[in-house]
């Protein structure tokens, strides 16, 4: 037995970490799809599809210790699944023969025990995956650098020191750079603790600010990196008191220059000291930095400055600034953000013909910038004559053959990092055309001729073709049309070449139907080539030309390239550009072409020079330009320079800044909003804006203020009270002024109004109904002191919500139009302001009728606060979509009815987005300008739903908000843990405890499960801990045969579609110390008493369940029928009886070795779980009755093919039960080992804890005589049965569901040796006598109390009971629902039979005695339920 246990604890292990890894492995579907991308539509059966074939997890880079384990994540998808090889500093490893490194079932390379020495490291490197795909091709993943610490290694200890009270120290402990993370310090020899005032830097280094007396000590430092402990040496610190002397200021550290990358945290030190006591301040280039309410900027202890997540713009030089008020002294040092290789453009799937040439693209970006190199199939791809890399970034292959097929792959790589990114090409057969027309990665030369062929007569050869010009590097061909079409009109033709010896073949086609020449361009001088020329018509490609045989000409002596090519700029307009004669002239150089051409920009532009200088005018200014320029003599062009890149100067800006707007703060400021010019006047960087303004009644008295180039607001403070103000802003470059704004005025308020409530409700609202409109007056609330920004008014027929409309504060009335006449619209007038929508007032009118011709009245309400209404408001956007891109960012778009169909912006309107979601209720709009017709929301919260609308402002007209448009962003994995974690113990059951948890706050998704871990020793390894896995969204989970007085630890974690969140903290509960369930093993419920319990004395009012009206069913039954009921279960109760204490007296004949003999195996069988205690002596079973099952309720099973004990609700002997056929025996053992977790919750042996659920037997009452039972015709000999379940039991579960019997061995049989069919081993006869309930028609209902689940769960069974048969009891004529009988599994006989086959019975004499004894008290209790 013990190897038994050694094996099931291997396989819980075994069974952990491949779960683990499969939870490392999985990634969202749908970035299945956008990597793989989608194939297009095949126009016909033959068209084969693109293969989704990536990786779902890549390799990263590791930090290991030497004799530690360490696993390099690697999973790819495709359909069959790939091999998966690894290799090392670029060589294949071989795993078969490894010892240490070995792959997982996922792909994961498992590295155990790494080594690592001076002279000796076989372990630290380069590592790749490479995933493979037979008939299909290769991918290989990203490469991942293992890094192993070294021995650790002083380069500075901690010396003696002294600190004035109150002032800043620091200790030094410097190491090898792997091994920072390792290292902490301690104080007389006990672990030092940190806090804001105490603290490490990340080069190890110890400061303490503001030191007391409490800080004198000896330090040192400790690097614990997996092996022994290593110290540095010991330093006293002397804290003296303070000498309230100045002394001088100095810096203990200054910071130095640091590179980081993207999304790192950096922390640049600076320490000062001196008296008084410095303080610190920091500024990044010439700017102040704002450590208080900045939340990526920390002022650490001492000094120094931690920016966490850092991003490019925080890149700079930063200046540490130390002050005590006496003097100053500042300390600089640079910081360098670098950024890891991304994917602007990734390579996409190409079809293609064989001859055609093709380009993969690929745009990448990074800091530094990243070199790219290209992989076919896992292997490098060399540039040749026909492998180019174009654009710097792009492969084309050129004349493409059927081996070109496979996968392409683009590597970026820099010294932060690399990725890669990759696509498939498939080459279809000549007669298959390419599903996309023309697709964009098929180069000009092969982008014609794919339309699909029809049927019909193809073309014949062209005829007489012939090269009719030949020079060095081109070569013209003409031909004649085909014999089978002499006009040729329609015909394209393609021309197939290749240089003499090479199989790759190139194609070249006509520009246009009916041409009959080429010029081939780009040969090699002194070549020989072979060509062919085909005709297409519409029906397809025709027959093939002879080959053609051609020679190109020698080279000719062409000019090499013009040195000292050089570049400036002039002006912010021109550019110079001067060269030199070309040293290998050959021959007099006739002129010189400048060719030039924008950046970003395909358009070549070039100039011919005779001199060796150019100036170029007219260029766009602060624009960058390339240059080149080629030579030419009498034989042609020569040999082109390198390009040149130069920036034209920058000018002052050509427009003013954009969409400016004013927002009255308050009675004495106003707030300025604005966009930067349009990109393409700005002629230079923004170093700053100036803001003008001035009184509207003094225009001549004008005050400027200037602000940042990245500043896009101003508060403007100190302004009168009631004044109306006039604004302009003008964008500066290093140049000087651009043009301004117009001026925009806004007045501010006569007194400081209340912002920070709504406003209360207008005062009173008046309508006036017309034919097709309706004049809404009204007056403003009568609290003056709270701010109004504005009215909405809502109208509708029968509700108010069908249209609003917002005017401005100072307007007093407003004319509804378009209405439907003789219709009734109700009306809402709210006042708002920056908080929001005050409370509202009703009204309702009826338009009238169009037969009314009646004037329409004249009026003026408040004509002194009555301006003249602004024009008609603009036309809101229309068809607001909402992109959801990620889990934080949805881009909108809309559309402007008012603009020209191009939808082009010509003037100076702009768009206001606004943003909100409706969790928390109250949650504020969120606002932000564009001047597009889309935005890109970011910062938002993952799996949110949020609405968005779109308005339209231009100059003084506002448009009232879009209609809605609603997203969802994409669920993102847990990013905090369940909550509030308890754990109780389950009462009168103190192995078992119930966990309870909530939610995360951040669940991100929709919670799919959790797990919990639990484990005697909270600081073993998560790997090493129990896990439970819960389905669904369940809060509590019950476990149960826990140790007696132990201490447990338990975590969770959630998870989502996404993956798994992070683990609560470990919480700890001890189990009681006493265990009831071992004096009471058959306890199963509050009300059932001890060994040998009796039933309650139920009064003489009590009536039996049965009776008419608690029959389950409502029906009413005769007192006669529960009679005869009871009548028959005492019947049946008896008989069972007789034949055990005939059973129970043949085997006390047995000798007393065989009885010593099978205790011992029913020891060794009795076995035990991982975590569980092994179980005590097996005590005789208790005879009792449920109470509780007296009111016939079903009996509830949880469902385990493992139980530890079965009730059977009748008795009977091993005849009576229905047998289990053998394919259910099978499956139990192929579900034995399977890993915890997958439940089922819709089938009747469904996982749901850990006592066993067994099939139930239907016995339906019905007119047959009750002596008629099924019974088995066995094939072998059944009475081992009885005395194995008798021998082997175990405590029984105490929810009064389940008492059944176990086998432990069982679980580690062959599945080959199940038993036959009719041999199956019923529990004890005598285990349980629980009276039966009459179940509702149908399958069996189950009503679990808790689920749990065992240590090592087996698979629920899925598959239907076959063998189940029915008996029939008489009850009067009359038709009974079936009755449930628990018939148990056939435990197979392998080990068990030969225990046990010697054995009949557990029971000696002495024990058989006391049994008997219940029996007599079991019987008199059952007279009494006969009699009642």
């Amino acid at each position: 037995m013990a190897a038994e246990r050694g094996a099931r604890r291997l396989l819980s292990t075994s069974s952990f970490w491949l779960y683990c890894l499969l939870l490392l492995g999985r990634r969202a579907p749908g970035a299945a799809a956008a990597r793989s991308g989608s194939a297009p539509q095949s126009p016909g059966a033959s068209i084969r599809t693109f293969t989704p074939f990536y990786f779902l997890v890549e390799p990263v880079d590791t930090l290991s210790v030497r004799g530690s384990s360490v696993i390099l994540n690697c999973s790819a998808y495709s359909e069959p699944s790939p091999k998966i090889e690894w290799k090392k500093d670029g060589t294949f490893l071989n795993l078969v023969s490894d010892d240490r490194r070995q792959l997982l079932p996922d792909g994961s390379l498992f590295i155990s025990n790494v080594v690592h020495s001076k002279h000796n490291k076989p372990d630290e490197g380069y590592y790749q995956c490479v995933a493979t795909v037979e008939s299909l091709g290769t991918i290989i993943s990203r490469t991942a650098k293992l890094i192993v610490a070294g021995l650790p290694r002083f380069t500075s200890q901690p010396e003696p020191s002294s600190v004035y009270a109150g002032n800043n120290a620091i200790l030094n402990c410097e190491v090898n750079a792997d091994l920072v993370p390792f290292v902490r310090w301690e104080q007389n020899r006990q672990p030092l603790l940190l806090d804001d005032r105490v603290i490490k830097l990340p080069s190890g280094m110890l400061v303490i600010s503001n030191a007391t007396e409490g800080d004198g000590g000896l330090y040192r430092c400790v690097v614990e990196s997996g092996g022994p402990p290593k110290y540095s040496d010991e330093a006293e610190l002397k804290v003296l008191p303070d000498p309230e002397v100045t002394s001088d200021l100095v810096f203990l550290k200054q910071p130095s220059p640091l590179v980081r990358v993207i999304g790192q945290d950096v922390v640049l030190p600076c320490v000062a000291s001196g008296l008084p006591t410095p303080t610190i301040k920091w500024m990044k280039n010439e700017e102040a930095l704002d450590t208080e309410s900045s939340e990526r900027l920390v002022l650490l202890a001492g000094g120094s400055l931690e920016i966490s997540d850092v991003t490019e713009d925080d890149a700079g030089t930063y200046f540490c600034i130390a002050d005590n008020g006496n003097e100053t002294i500042e300390a600089q040092a640079e910081l360098t953000v670098q950024a890891q290789p991304e994917f602007l453009k990734q390579p996409t799937n190409i079809y293609a013909h064989e001859s055609m040439d093709i380009v993969f693209e690929c745009e990448v970006t990074g800091k530094p910038t990243p070199t790219v190199k290209w992989v076919k199939n896992g292997d490098m791809v060399i540039p040749s004559d026909y492998f180019k890399i174009v654009k710097e970034h792009n492969l084309q292959v050129l004349g493409l053959v059927k081996s070109d097929e496979g996968f392409y792959q683009c590597i970026a790589e820099n010294d932060v990092g690399n990725a890669q990114a990759g696509a498939q090409l498939i080459i279809l057969e000549h007669d298959v055309a390419i599903p996309t027309l023309p697709p964009t990665s098929l180069t000009s030369a092969t982008t014609d001729h794919l339309a699909p062929a029809t049927t019909g007569p193809l073309p014949s050869a062209p005829r007489d073709v012939v090269a009719s010009l030949v020079s060095t590097r081109f070569i013209k061909l003409t031909w004649r049309t085909p014999a089978s079409d002499p006009h040729g009109d329609n015909l394209t033709y393609s021309v197939f070449y290749t240089k003499e010896g090479i199989a790759r073949e190139r194609v070249e086609n006509t520009s246009h139907p009916g041409e009959m020449q080429v010029t081939i361009q780009n040969l090699m001088p002194a070549t020989v080539y072979i060509f062919r020329v085909m005709a297409q018509n519409k029906h397809g490609s025709g027959e093939s030309s002879a080959p053609l045989r051609v020679e190109t000409q020698p080279e000719v002596q062409l000019p090499g390239p013009a040195p000292n090519l050089r570049a400036y700029a002039a002006s912010p307009t021109s550019i110079t550009v001067t060269w030199e004669t070309p040293v290998s002239g050959n021959g007099e150089i006739q002129n010189y072409k400048l060719y030039y051409m924008e950046k970003g920009t395909d358009k070549e532009q070039d100039v011919d020079v005779s001199s060796h200088s150019y100036t170029i005018n007219g260029l766009k200014k602060y624009t960058e330009y390339s240059f080149r320029v080629v030579a030419y003599n009498k034989h042609g062009p020569g040999v082109s320079t390198p390009d040149v890149a130069v920036r034209t100067l920058s000018d002052v800006p050509s427009a003013a800044p954009q969409n400016l707007s004013l927002e009255v703060r308050n009675s004495k400021s106003i707030m300025i909003h604005w966009q930067p010019p349009a990109p393409a006047t700005q002629n230079g960087q923004i170093t700053g804006y100036k803001i003008r303004y001035r009184k509207a009644s003094r225009k001549s008295d004008v005050t400027e203020t200037l602000v940042s180039g990245t500043q896009l607001s101003q508060l403007i403070e100190g302004l009168d009270r009631g004044t109306e103000y006039n604004f302009r802003v003008a964008a500066l470059t290093i140049n000087g002024t651009g043009p301004a704004t117009d001026w925009l005025s806004a007045e501010t308020f006569e007194s400081d109004l209340d912002e920070t409530r709504v406003p209360e409700v207008p005062s009173s609202l008046h309508v006036r109904p017309l034919v097709t409109s309706i004049v809404v007056s009204w007056t403003p609330p009568e609290n003056q002191n709270i701010v109004v920004r504005g009215y909405a008014i809502g109208y509708g027929i029968g509700s108010p919500h069908a249209q609003t409309i917002k005017v401005d504060y100072k307007q007093r009335y407003y004319t509804i139009e378009n209405l439907d006449p003789s219709s009734h619209y109700v009306i809402t007038l709210k006042a708002f302001n920056n908080v929001g929508e005050g409370i509202p007032l009703y009204e309702s009118a009826v338009t009238r009728p169009h037969t009314d011709t009646s004037e329409v009245d004249l009026f003026v309400i408040n004509a002194p606060y009555t301006p003249v209404p602004d024009p008609t408001p603009m036309m809101p956007p229309v068809g607001v979509q909402a992109s959801i891109l990620s889990h934080d960012t949805i881009r909108i778009t809309w559309a402007d009815n008012s603009l020209p169909k191009h939808q082009k912006i010509t003037d100076s309107r702009y768009y206001t987005v606004r943003w909100k979601t409706n969790i928390p209720a109250n949650t504020k709009y969120k606002n932000a300008n564009a001047t597009t017709l889309s935005y890109l929301v970011t910062g938002l919260k993952p799996n949110t739903l949020y609405e968005f609308s779109v308005m339209v402002t231009k100059g003084r007209r506002s448009s009232t908000w879009s209609m809605t448009a609603h997203g969802t962003t994409f669920e993102l994995v847990p990013t905090s843990p369940p909550k509030d974690v308890t754990v109780v113990s389950k009462e009168g059951k103190p192995k078992t405890i119930i966990v309870n948890w909530q939610p995360p706050s951040e669940a991100n998704g929709k919670i799919t499960g959790y797990i919990i871990y639990y484990s005697t020793d909270v600081n073993a390894e998560i790997h090493d801990w129990v896990i439970e896995p819960v389905v669904g969204n369940r809060l509590t989970h019950q476990i149960q045969e826990l140790t007696l007085d132990t201490p447990y630890y338990f975590k969770i974690q959630a998870r989502n579609s996404k993956g798994m969140g992070p683990m609560s903290e470990a919480v700890q509960f001890r189990t009681p110390k006493a265990d009831s369930s071992d004096k009471m093993p058959n306890d199963q419920a509050s009300g059932s008493g001890g060994k040998g319990s009796r039933l309650p004395d139920l009064g003489s009012d009590y009536k039996p369940p049965m009776s008419g009206s608690n029959s389950p069913h409502g029906s009413p039954t005769s007192p006669l029928d529960s009679n005869m009921l009871l009548v028959i279960i005492v019947s049946v109760g008896v008989i069972t009886i007789v034949v055990v204490v005939i059973i129970a007296v043949f085997c006390t004949r047995r000798t007393t070795s065989h009885q010593k003999k099978k205790r011992a195996a029913c020891k060794s069988v009795n076995g035990s779980h991982k975590y569980k205690g092994n179980s005590k002596d097996v005590k005789p079973p208790d005879l009792w009755i449920h109470h509780e099952r007296l009111e016939l309720k079903p009996i509830d099973k949880s469902p385990d093919p493992n139980p530890i004990m079965t009730d059977t609700p009748i008795p009977r002997n091993s005849q009576d039960i229905t047998p289990v056929d053998n394919s259910m025996d099978s499956n139990i053992h192929q579900r034995r080992n399977s890993y915890r977790g997958h439940e089922s919750e819709d089938s009747m042996s469904t996982l749901a804890g850990r006592r066993g659920m067994r099939p139930k037997m239907m016995m339906p009452f019905d007119s047959q005589p009750p002596q008629q039972s099924v019974r088995n015709t066995p094939s072998t000999d059944t009475m081992p049965a009885s005395s194995s379940q008798t021998c082997c039991t175990d405590h029984q579960d105490p929810e009064g569901a389940t008492s059944s019997s176990y086998l432990a061995s069982s679980q580690e049989e062959d599945s080959g040796q199940s038993l036959p069919t009719a041999h199956v081993r019923p529990s004890h006869p005598l285990k349980s006598f629980a009276v039966p309930a009459i179940p509702p028609p149908g399958p069996p209902t189950y009503d679990p109390a808790l689920p749990s689940t065992p240590l090592l769960s087996q698979q629920a069974l899925n598959h239907h009971i076959h063998s189940v048969k029915t008996a029939s009891i008489g009850t009067l004529g009359r038709s009974r629902p079936p009755m449930p009988v628990v018939v148990p599994s056939a435990p197979e006989v392998q080990e068990t039979t030969r225990m046990l086959e010697d054995s009949e019975s557990s029971y000696e004499p002495d024990e058989l005695t006391k049994e008997m004894a219940h029996l007599e008290g079991l019987m008199k209790d059952l007279n009494a339920i006969t009699t009642a």
